[in-house]
């Protein structure tokens, strides 16, 4: 039985020419910052998000807390949404190993903060408080099913943080998701955030890595944190070669993962036990409610069907197509998902 693996874009595998860039990369050491590659790669990260440099991270939470370090001292507040990846899924660090503490707002359905919400919870100069440093937002929302947010959506956000002088850094995980569900450059996304991270390991397909992308000042700062949580490695270049050229071949094809996810949300649509909206579903992420059941009851049962998929909830689930995944695997996955659940009744 073929397993249709749906947990994540992050089990996505290197093609060919990944593993081929792995075998004949130029190396040095990273550490003391002459790998050519990582350079190049790098280069190119920082020319795409429209900011100055950028700095090669093992993932995109390290990438998230050297991001967090760096802009916030010991006793600082972050501004978070209440269903963040950095709140939800990144073991606390930012507390943990920074003293950082975070503040989360409700995030709304599409995954964005309300601008008069947060400009009550900025904190005042005052002995008893600690200091509100940074704005956390985040392109793609993943817990929201993948929205793409715009440029005008994050505007009000973007002028209150403006106005209290408080710095924006984007879990921009998935943000060429979000640029090619846009149609726009990814440096419009970026260019309102003082830093932002993008995830290579996800859709775009390498077997590892992240970008910390923002001033040249912002980013010789987070060199060093990166260094302190353990991050300098030395001859990165092997998994930088395979980075660039998911930059350079893997971002268009990203709407094909898009198509894929709309008509897996419209299949799921016709089953009686599914309750999802297909026209909510902006890019890869599919998020259903199940109306009977239970995820936990459900999903070992699909997973011995040969469907993996991943609990967003009691009753929540998350499905995303990827690169390998096609329209034969979600039909196949659909007609497993309904024979699993009316074999329950």
């Amino acid at each position: 039985m073929d397993i249709i693996d749906l947990r994540s874009d992050t089990v996505t595998q290197p093609d060919e020419a990944m593993r081929a860039a792995i075998l004949s990369a130029e190396l040095g050491d990273d550490v003391f910052g002459d790998d050519p590659t990582v350079l190049r790669l790098e280069a190119m990260a920082a020319r795409l998000l429209g900011k100055e440099a950028a700095l090669f991270m093992a993932s995109g939470t390290m990438a998230n807390l050297v991001a967090i370090l760096t802009h916030c001292g010991r006793g600082d507040e972050v501004i978070v949404g209440d269903e963040s990846h950095i709140l939800h899924y990144e073991v606390g660090g930012a507390s943990a190993i920074g003293g950082v503490l975070l503040r989360p707002l409700r995030n709304d359905a599409r995954g964005l903060l309300d601008a008069a919400e947060m400009e009550a919870v900025i904190r005042p100069p005052d002995v008893h408080f600690p200091r509100t440093a940074l704005l956390c937002l985040e392109n793609t929302h993943n817990r929201r099913g993948g929205t793409a947010l715009s440029p005008e959506d994050t505007a009000p956000l973007v002028a209150v943080a403006r106005q209290h002088g408080i710095p924006i850094h984007l879990d921009g995980a998935r943000i060429f998701n979000a640029a090619v569900a846009l149609e726009l450059p990814a440096t419009d996304l970026a260019r309102d955030a003082d830093s932002v991270m993008f995830c290579l390991s996800k859709g775009l397909s390498a077997p590892a890595g992240s970008l910390l992308c923002g001033s040249r000042a912002f980013i010789e700062r987070a060199r060093k944190q990166r260094k302190m949580v353990g991050g300098g490695m030395r001859q990165v270049g092997v998994l930088a070669g395979a980075g660039i050229i998911a930059l350079e071949t893997m971002v268009g094809r990203l709407a094909e993962d898009h198509a894929n996810a709309r008509y897996l949300a419209e299949r799921l649509a016709t089953l009686p036990f599914v309750a999802i909206d297909p026209a909510a579903v902006e890019t890869n992420i599919v998020v259903f409610d199940l109306t009977a059941g239970t995820v936990a009851d459900l999903l070992p049962r699909l997973a011995a069907a040969g469907v993996l998929a991943t609990s967003f909830g009691p009753r929540r689930v998350r499905m995303v197509p990827h690169r390998g995944i096609e329209r034969h695997h979600i039909d196949t996955a659909v007609a497993r998902l309904s024979a699993v659940a009316t074999a329950a009744v």
